[in-house]
């Protein structure tokens, strides 16, 4: 018996028990679609979080002092000075921009929402690629007259004005007017939820101002190139040790490409994770295969017997209930497959991002597949073809 004919055979059994072979197929077909919906999604999820820091930048950083008990960030540990002496030290830093936060209204007329208000400089805007849909983002001249001036997203120009032409118009932030100097496109990044709108952009000095303070929470920053990242990061650190006499580790950075690192690592570990416990059901599965295959060797030990008395080898009888062990788990594997990438299409469209079913993952569920009819197969095919022939055809 050839291999082609043996998985003929094998498809004409299963299509003769079709529920006990659907059922045997169940447990293969849910382990498959499960490792294939969950990679799929898990992969897909990670090329889009490359792919929104790859269109931040991967060539950026910032600089912060951590928060904790026992080493709260005090007023003036980082100053406008500190961000105008690293740009002048620093030849690896393109743009530096310091950043503070509050929470505060504004209001129009009788529309008032709740926002955060970013203190900070022109070079932003080029340090976090912002887009403009109207108007203009923060100048120098804001920042060194201190302007009372606003950029809003224009979602939040819709809510308060009905309108995205609302360059010009006056506002009251925290009870004191000021003018929207520009409108941002919305911000439809994976990584920030795809909502920035409660957030309005304001000069640093005019925060400072507005909320008599003068803490800076982080410097955001543009290297010259990828490649000068870490110079720039460790030059910025001891520019500002050296300014405020600090002792090392109290300021500290991060950049794009670590955090890139850090969440390509941990989706991997948690695609890695709950793939793992799909596969839990490709176990069972197998013990379900095998099962049904003792069930098929028991009820047909008559027919392994003529066939031994008609001249069938040990090797062919081995062969025959391998090839269908074999084929009722490729069957499930592929239903599973189907199912799969059908799930994880649906899974994505509500996560509101692309499933990525590639061909290795193809591939390794076809292995997987082979893998476990294979595996457990074997036994019940050598138990059949142990049989004794006379005893097999004594068998009722």
């Amino acid at each position: 018996m050839n291999l082609l004919e043996g998985f003929f055979l094998a498809l004409e059994g299963i299509w003769s028990n079709k529920l006990r072979s659907f059922l045997t197929m169940l447990g293969i077909t849910i382990g498959i679609a499960a490792v294939i919906a969950v990679v799929a999604v898990g992969e897909g999820g990670r090329a889009l979080l490359m792919q929104e820091m790859e269109k931040i930048g991967s060539n950026l950083f910032a600089v912060y002092i951590p928060w904790d008990s026992s080493q709260m960030p005090r007023e003036n540990e980082l100053t406008l000075e500190d961000v105008a002496a690293i740009k002048e030290l620093v030849p690896a830093v393109k743009y530096l921009a310091p950043s503070s936060f509050s929470q505060a209204s504004i209001t129009s007329g009788r529309k008032e929402q709740a926002v955060t208000v970013q203190g900070t400089t022109a070079d932003y805007g080029p340090v976090r690629n912002v887009e403009m849909l109207r108007g203009r983002f923060l100048t120098v001249a804001d920042v060194a007259a201190a302007r009372p001036a606003v950029v809003v997203d224009e979602k939040l120009a819709v809510e308060l004005f009905r309108s995205r032409d609302v360059v010009g118009k006056q506002v009251l932030l925290k009870g004191a007017s000021a003018v929207i100097v520009g409108v941002t496109k919305a911000d439809t990044s994976f990584l920030t939820g795809g909502d920035q709108s409660r957030t309005v952009y304001i000069p640093i000095t005019y925060w400072q101002q507005l909320f008599s303070r003068r803490l800076i929470n982080q410097l955001e920053g543009q290297a010259a190139s990828k490649d000068q990242v870490d110079t720039a990061m460790k030059l910025a650190v001891r520019v500002l040790e050296r300014r405020h006499n600090a002792q090392p580790g109290r300021y500290q950075t991060v950049s794009m490409e670590q955090q890139m690192a850090v969440a390509n690592r941990v989706t991997g570990i948690l695609t890695l994770i709950i793939g793992a416990i799909a596969a839990i059901s490709l176990f069972v599965g197998g013990i379900g295969v095998m099962n049904i295959m003792l069930v098929s060797v028991t009820e047909r030990t008559r027919e392994i017997g003529i066939r031994m008395a008609l001249g069938a080898r040990r090797r062919d009888i081995l062969g025959q209930f391998l090839v269908e062990a074999i084929t009722i788990s490729l069957v499930g594997g592929v239903l599973g497959m189907l199912i799969g990438a059908g799930g994880a299409f649906v899974i994505a469209h509500f996560a509101h991002w692309p499933p990525l079913v590639s061909w290795s993952t193809v591939v390794l569920a076809f292995a997987f597949s082979t893998a476990v009819g294979l595996f457990f197969g074997l036994y019940p095919a050598n138990k059949a073809a142990r049989l004794d022939p006379i005893e097999a055809l004594r068998y009722e």
